[in-house]
């Protein structure tokens, strides 16, 4: 997949720019808050209805403008493809797919895939549970769509179990014959969500463990194990002996809405052992493999996306992991850095075809 051309109007700091993009390498080199984050963020908007970074359309606008819109002109495989994502302040959101919009936003993930790579991935280490489940979630979601119905069903037979414990007492009829209804849809749903999410996790480990082997350079294991209350034993029998619990809490306490993955280094967890290279040479890992899953999932490839790739890496770490970027399968990289001399001496190792871009307070100049 090769995205070819770029125009965007009043998203974030970035006022109007109109780029054309070769496939390779295309490289932005600009000061911390210059935009190249931005600029980024609007490809990545354009594959997912949504900012990687921001969750309201309102912040996503330039100050004292009213509204932003980000056109994207593609190719994917043999077919043309443009998208364009149009924002206007407090109201709703614009989405076309060569000019027909969208019924549902839904209906476009998984058209053009997508891997970023950015500073704020650490939250996958450092945050709570749900990050880590929404990392599962958008990667299964870009190649397949019954997975999102699924999920948009359990949250919704979720949100009515969550409402009916809050309110019990004022609920009429039998309590646990309502409950029951909706036990029934949680275990349902979940049981085809959890096996998905499973067979994800088995064959995306190995291919991390090989890409963390060749960034590091080191002797160290690394593994990634899920963790989910399908696992062990028959759902529906788990949420009736927490049938009281909920009640007294008010929410559902089990489900794969509790799901999470324990990020391990030499045995040990990388959030709290891990120094702050390894712990970026894991996350790099674990996206590269998941650029490998995409592509074999999708019979082409994903856009990669590299914001701040150096940050926190020594040299040798960074220079295996361009040395990664140089193999056939990646086809159409962007990649943001703060030093000029840097960048441009590490594409040019790579072999690939590669584009320079200053950037300056949200002005994109081609180099």
């Amino acid at each position: 997949m090769h995205l070819k051309h770029l125009n965007i109007i009043n998203y974030k700091n970035i006022k109007t720019v109109e780029l054309d993009f070769l496939e390779g390498i295309n490289c932005f080199v600009g000061n911390n808050g210059a935009g190249k984050t931005n600029l980024l963020d609007a490809i990545y908007y354009l594959s997912f209805c949504k900012s990687c970074f921001n969750s309201t359309e309102n912040h996503l606008i330039n100050h004292n403008e009213d509204f932003f819109v980000i056109q994207g002109e593609y190719q994917r495989n043999d077919s043309e493809e443009s998208i364009y994502a149009g924002f206007k302040r407090n109201q709703k959101k614009q989405f076309k797919r060569n000019k027909k919009e969208y019924s549902k936003l839904s209906e476009h993930i998984g058209l053009l895939p997508i891997v970023m790579v950015s500073p704020a991935d650490e939250r996958l280490i450092v945050e709570t549970s749900e990050q880590r489940r929404k990392y599962i979630d958008s990667v299964i979601s870009q190649f397949d769509k019954t997975y999102l119905e699924y999920l948009i069903q359990y949250n919704r037979a979720l949100t009515q179990r969550n409402t009916l414990l809050k309110n019990w007492k004022e609920t009429k009829g039998n309590i646990f014959s309502q409950l029951e209804l909706w036990d029934k849809q949680l275990a349902t749903i979940g049981s085809v969500i959890f096996d998905k999410r499973a067979k994800f996790i088995q064959e995306i480990i190995p291919v991390f463990q090989k890409y963390y082997s060749s960034i590091s350079a080191e002797e160290e294991v690394v593994n990634i194990i899920y963790h989910s209350h399908f696992q062990n034993k028959n759902y529906i029998s788990l949420l009736s002996e927490n049938r009281e619990r909920d009640l007294n809490l008010g929410y559902t306490t089990t489900g794969i809405h509790r799901d999470d993955l324990e990020l391990l280094l030499n045995g040990y967890s990388v959030r709290s052992f891990g120094s702050q290279g390894q712990k970026k040479c894991f996350l790099i890992a674990l996206k590269f493999a998941q650029f490998d899953f995409l592509h074999t999932q999708n019979g082409f490839a994903p856009l990669l996306l590299l914001d701040d790739i150096f940050d926190k890496l020594d040299k040798q770490r960074g220079t295996n992991l361009i040395n990664i970027t140089a193999q056939k399968q990646f086809k159409q990289i962007f990649i943001t850095d703060t030093q000029k001399e840097r960048l441009i001496n590490a594409v040019k190792n790579t072999g690939k075809e590669f584009s320079l871009f200053e950037v300056n307070e949200g002005s994109i100049l081609f180099n």
